[in-house]
């Protein structure tokens, strides 16, 4: 049995990380679609453009030209050719134009040039003629043509060569002859004697050397001029050669996937945004705790979520609830790397919703003193005092402002708002005695704080309160913050004293559509009277919340997929290191849910 020890880091098996890449690269869809239509459009423009190409093909066997062919002390014919030199020879351009002669087209030499191919069989004295064209014909009579010419060719040249030697022992011959005539006429003059013997063994040595060159003349005249044989006469192809327009298609198709496939690879390779779960957790040092689902086309997105990502809300106030270090100090930090913080404060709504689902008395902190506008968007609960044992004192920088609010959050309960306030100092507001103490509710037993502040890398908010609000959590959306954003956010708050409890995903999708339907009803609403906001926020308002949004006690605002109803229990929140619920306490809230908690 493996054990592993708890501080050991495991790092991901290679078949995980190859499936990672190959889900990393087909984020790139467009890329490979491109590839692919492009090498398809390459295929069919390959087919198309070209026409159709008809090869015709004609064989001929070469020989060397020989005194006996029968004789078997002839020789080694493959010795006597050198089948590279023919191949080169059938290619020149003087076996071309003896063709385009016999065709009748002399202009035709290059043509034939360009649509010849030659080739040899390994280990034989075969030549291959394979001529291409547009038609079928005219490729087989190419062909033909192009093979005699070569014959001729060779037949032409061994015969020069045999012309050439037969001159040069002719003019050999004629001296000879001269002086043997000369030499009998002086042998008809002379008597006997010494003089008469010497002049008969010259006449008798010229004798010989004349028919030494005659009988060289006569073998000369019967050698075998022979240059080959066709073995192989080209007709007429009866279908087009090479690939066709389907083969060229998939052969496109496959080369485009392999394009695109290198686009997206070089795509990744220079993306510098978090392109998976694993990139975060990487580069945060800390798990992933929920990815937010999709919504649907033309689905509006409420503050409150409900359906499945109310499911996904809870499963991550649930995992948030379980961690040690986070049950121990109950104070969590919402954040947002970069940007707006529409998704993050969604998150912070909803996570406290959830929380109070669970029992748990909860205060959510809008802690963003630049542009405050949570109280305005959600629902104030009529006829229920806060729950809290008393209210905070009012900041001596302008925050906080001395407001409570309690909202209602449907079927899970209500739970109460400080909302913020714009100052001119926010750095003294944040830190100041009457935020510290705010924060430090959450030391009472059963209580939660949930704070809201600004993305983290836009402002210094977030890091004043990382050593006040210990567990920070980071919401992102992988396909648009980048790798060196979220390690810089770990090193601000591990820096300033907090610890990065994990990170929720989301799709930039889906905070672009919550937005377009809030600019609409801005345009809509333009000379109307404005909603108005949460009793008390910001001074003003009778207690009676008139938003946009709709009731979220009618149950459309919270998914019911808890239980939510008269006879649903909570759950009571573990302690340090400890699963079950404190007695005493499921049983004092699970006789309304829908009334907050009061201690």
């Amino acid at each position: 049995m493996t054990v592993v020890q708890p501080g050991a880091q495991q790092g991901p098996d290679e078949p995980d990380l190859l499936r990672d890449q190959f889900r990393q690269l087909l984020r790139y869809r467009v890329l490979i679609v491109a590839g692919v239509v492009l090498g398809l459009l390459g295929g069919a423009w390959t087919a198309l453009a070209g026409g159709a190409a008809y090869t015709a093909t004609s064989e001929v066997t070469v020989r060397s030209a020989t005194f006996d062919p029968f004789s078997p002390g002839g020789g080694n014919p493959e010795k006597e050719v050198s089948m590279g030199s023919e191949r080169q020879t059938a290619l020149s351009n003087a076996v071309a134009a003896r063709a385009a002669k016999e065709l009748g087209d002399p202009d035709r030499v290059e043509r034939l040039q360009d649509g010849l191919q030659v080739t040899n069989p390994p280990n034989t004295l075969v030549l291959r003629f394979s001529y291409t064209d547009g038609s079928p014909r005219t490729a087989a009579t190419a062909a033909n043509a192009l093979t005699q010419a070569y014959l001729d060719n060779r037949r032409d040249q061994t015969q020069s060569v045999i012309d050439n030697m037969i001159q040069g022992y002719e003019e050999q011959l004629e001296p000879l002859k001269k002086q043997r005539d000369k030499l009998a006429e002086q042998i008809d003059g002379l008597g006997e004697g010494r003089a008469l013997d010497t002049t008969l063994s010259v006449q008798s040595g010229v004798i010989g050397r004349i028919s030494e060159l005659n009988s060289s003349i006569t073998k000369l005249k019967a050698v075998d001029t022979t240059p080959g044989f066709v073995v192989r006469t080209a007709t007429p192809p009866a279908a087009a050669s090479g690939p066709g327009l389907p083969l060229l298609l998939g052969l496109g198709g496959a080369v485009g996937i392999g394009i695109g496939l290198v686009a997206a690879w070089v795509r990744l390779v220079f993306d510098p945004t978090a392109r998976s779960q694993s990139d975060v957790v990487r580069a945060l040092r800390a798990p992933v705790l929920g990815t937010l689902p999709r919504p649907r086309r033309k689905q509006p997105r409420r503050l409150l979520a409900q359906g499945r990502v109310a499911e996904e809300y809870r499963s991550i106030a649930f995992r948030l609830a379980y961690d040690q270090g986070f049950a121990e100090r109950r104070r969590l930090l919402v954040v947002a790397p970069r940007g707006p913080i529409d998704t993050a404060a969604e998150a912070s709504v909803n996570l406290t919703a959830c929380f109070v689902e669970m029992g748990r008395d909860v205060l959510l902190v809008e802690a963003d003193l630049r542009t405050p506008g949570l109280a305005h968007k959600l629902r104030s609960a009529e006829g229920v005092r806060p729950g809290w044992a008393r209210t905070p004192a009012r900041g001596d920088n302008g925050w906080p402002t001395g407001l409570q609010i309690p909202i209602d959050a449907g079927e899970s309960g209500a739970f109460d708002l400080v909302p913020g306030s714009k100052v001119r100092n926010v750095a003294r507001a944040l830190t100041s005695g009457p935020a510290t103490r705010l924060f430090a509710e959450a030391e009472s037993p059963g209580t939660v704080v949930v704070v809201l502040a600004p993305a983290v890398l836009s402002y210094a908010d977030a890091i004043a309160l990382a050593d006040r609000v210990d567990g920070v959590l980071v919401v992102c959306d992988p396909r648009e913050v980048r790798r060196d954003d979220l390690a810089r956010v770990r090193e601000l708050v591990s820096g300033a004293g907090g610890t990065v409890l994990g990170a929720l995903l989301h799709s930039e999708d889906s905070a672009r559509r919550r937005r377009v339907p809030e600019l609409r009803l801005r345009r809509r609403g333009r000379g109307a009277e404005p909603p108005r906001p949460a009793a008390g926020a910001g001074g003003t308002g009778t207690g009676r919340d008139t938003a946009t949004e709709p009731a979220p006690g009618s149950g459309a605002e919270h998914g019911t997929a808890t239980g939510g109803g008269a006879d649903q229990q909570r759950v009571s929140w573990p302690t340090a290191g400890e699963g079950a619920a404190r007695p005493g306490e499921e049983g004092d809230r699970s006789g309304d849910p829908a009334r907050p908690a009061r201690r």
